[in-house]
């Protein structure tokens, strides 16, 4: 059973996508500490000038607050800058109102935290794609896992019934592949295609939202979701 752990991200870049695709089971991974600069309440959109980010405002955060304890400011104020953007991003695009529509759907949602509104992002565009039909979502807090770092992980992996593991680029700088190794368990890593789709505003850029794959190829855009896995071995030796 596959099995991938990431923090919640705010409507994340279709790679995001790809590892939800991939997996049997998704675990949400928001009870570690949040950090600013992260994608857990920002994410790029592609505009006629440039690219920008789109970023959910933060009430009172204290460091050392986890990331389903940072809470976002109240109002509407945010959510009518983003849905602006992004109908700028969009204009032009085929599937604009439905990728706006999506996107007001989870904005206007009763969200008090940064994990409450990442998560219902993320689970939107997943239902959009019909993602979530093979893949299981549960919240790491679902599990009596304690300890931190990659013991912890693999207390989640194994705790969830899988047998491998899939991570993204990051995991290299410090996950402990033998520590997996040693327990039974096979660790992949993303193998990102990045496949190109029609795309607003000049040369197609892969690290936008997946909400621009949705504004520029509606349900077609599953078949841009497409990406594989190496062994850790294969992919930390072409590093």
């Amino acid at each position: 059973m596959k099995v991938v752990i990431s923090q919640s991200m705010y409507f994340p870049w279709v790679g995001m996508l790809e590892q939800i695709r991939l997996a049997d089971v998704f675990i949400h991974y928001d009870d570690v500490q949040f950090s600013k600069g992260s994608f857990s309440n920002r994410v790029q959109v592609k505009t006629s000038s440039d690219k920008c980010w789109m970023t959910v405002p933060l009430s009172d955060h204290r460091l050392g607050q986890s990331i389903d304890e940072v809470r976002i400011k109240p109002g509407s104020a945010w959510r009518d800058r983003h849905l602006a953007l992004l109908a700028q991003s969009f204009n032009g695009a085929p599937h604009a109102e439905t990728a706006l529509e999506l996107a007001a759907s989870v904005m206007d949602g009763d969200h008090r935290t940064v994990a409450d509104v990442s998560r219902a992002s993320m689970l939107a565009l997943s239902r959009y794609f019909g993602l979530d039909r093979d893949t299981r979502f549960v919240d790491s807090r679902d599990f009596d896992v304690p300890g931190s770092s990659s013991a912890r992980v693999l207390g989640l992996v194994k705790a969830a019934g899988g047998d491998e593991y899939i991570t993204g680029h990051g995991a290299r700088h410090y996950l402990d592949h033998r520590l997996f190794e040693d327990a039974g368990v096979s660790v992949s890593y993303m193998d990102y295609q990045m496949t190109p789709y029609p795309q607003q505003h000049g040369a197609f850029t892969p690290y936008v939202t997946a909400l621009d794959l949705v504004a520029n190829c509606g349900p077609d855009g599953l078949t841009s979701i497409a990406s594989k896995t190496r062994n850790w071995k294969e992919f930390t030796d072409a590093s």
